[in-house]
């Protein structure tokens, strides 16, 4: 299942899936900021885990846009 990325400004969030346990899978986002000096990454986990990728994948959606859009350029 290919990645989403997103930007806003400096940001870009990546929304990916990773398999778990048990046939479940968990979104991740990834949030980079680059300034142009500094590169600075972070992690953010779906909480609930999903049945298929598509549903992990949407959930990471979600939460990608969430966080670009709590972010002030």
């Amino acid at each position: 299942m290919d990645d989403v990325t997103y930007t806003k400004g400096i940001y870009t969030a990546v929304a990916s899936v990773r398999p778990m346990n048990a046939g479940q899978y968990q979104g991740l986002v990834s949030l980079a900021r680059d300034d142009g000096e500094d590169l600075e990454n972070a992690i953010y986990e779906v909480e609930a885990a999903s049945g298929t990728p598509e549903e992990a994948l949407e959930e990471a959606k979600a939460l990608a846009h969430r966080l670009l859009g709590e972010l002030e350029l």
